[in-house]
């Protein structure tokens, strides 16, 4: 399936075209494409996946040293950013979790409707574990806490039991096979039983939550004034960090209530562009399915 990006229009609206701005999750390269295309003076692009890199760079080589593209984790980007002697930038897009380019390649491990090795790690030339490790050398206890607390998966010790007592398993097809079997789908069920399980293990084996709590306070410290972040999640737990962030970047006091007189010192440093997450049309839904479960936050530089 050929690359669409999510929420394009939306994006492009609230992230205005500035001189130095920042990709910070590049993949295929088309959020970078259009907004080099809006008038951006320099996109710095940013991903841990050697795969979706040599793409952008295909994608990205007719418009020279405007696109700078680096192997590395949007979690560094002030310290790529600095290497380029930038020491803010005028808008930075994020856009989490696992891209359609990972789905459509079996290879990958993360699409459990086909055939494919059991790896599910944004970077494989990286030392994150597999999933095939996390699945095989767990116990019990650990493994349905990864699936409750990850997956927010209800069944997650039933799951996390029948998945200790299936192993070894090799492939994506075998772990969602043992993970049916244990919780068959039921008539009017609209997702796949194995789904919340392979969201916790990918977030698990790149450590996603963890680097959004790391990335987004440097990000905001970034941005010139007047310049914009913008973060598009994909499920509850990414936007609940995401949202939590921008509430506390974008509040003066932080004391507890009724205490009288701030002794905090906190000041907001960005204001709140979007109050509530923008989300995808319908039209935009029926032609990129994947865009159905995106949510788009921007704050911008006070």
């Amino acid at each position: 399936m050929a690359h669409i990006p999510v929420l394009l229009e939306a994006v492009l609206s609230l992230l205005p075209p500035a001189e130095r701005m920042i990709d910070g999750t590049l993949g295929a390269g088309g959020h970078s494409q259009a907004l080099l295309d809006a008038g951006a003076g320099c996109v710095l692009g940013l991903d841990v996946d050697p795969a979706a890199l040599e793409i952008a760079r295909r994608r990205l080589a007719a418009y020279g040293d405007r696109a700078r593209i680096v192997h590395a984790s949007y979690a560094d980007m002030a310290a790529v950013a600095g290497s380029l002697g930038w020491t803010s930038v005028g808008g930075i897009l994020l856009d989490l979790g696992v891209s359609s380019m990972h789905l459509d390649m079996p290879e990958r491990g993360f699409a459990f409707l086909r055939e494919g090795p059991l790896d599910m790690r944004f970077d494989p030339s990286g030392q994150r574990p597999t999933a095939a490790e996390l699945v095989n050398t767990l116990d019990e206890d650990e493994l349905a806490g990864l699936f409750f607390r990850y997956g927010e998966e209800p069944q997650g010790r039933k799951l996390a039991r029948a998945v200790v007592s299936g192993r070894p398993y090799e492939t994506t097809v075998q772990l969602a096979a043992a993970i049916e079997r244990a919780a068959p789908r039921r008539p009017g069920d609209k997702i796949h039983p194995a789904t919340r399980v392979f969201q916790a293990l990918r977030i698990a084996v790149n450590d996603e939550l963890r680097i959004i709590e790391r990335a987004l306070p440097p990000a905001i410290d970034l941005l010139e004034p007047g310049g914009r972040l913008a973060v598009i999640s994909f499920h509850s737990l990414e936007d609940r960090l995401v949202k939590q962030a921008f509430k506390l970047a974008s509040t003066d006091c932080i004391c507890p209530p009724k205490t009288p007189v701030c002794i905090c010192g906190h000041r907001a440093s960005v204001r709140l562009v979007t109050r509530k997450p923008v989300v995808a049309s319908d039209a935009e839904i029926a032609h990129n399915p994947r865009s159905r479960s995106a949510k788009l936050r921007v704050v911008e530089k006070l």
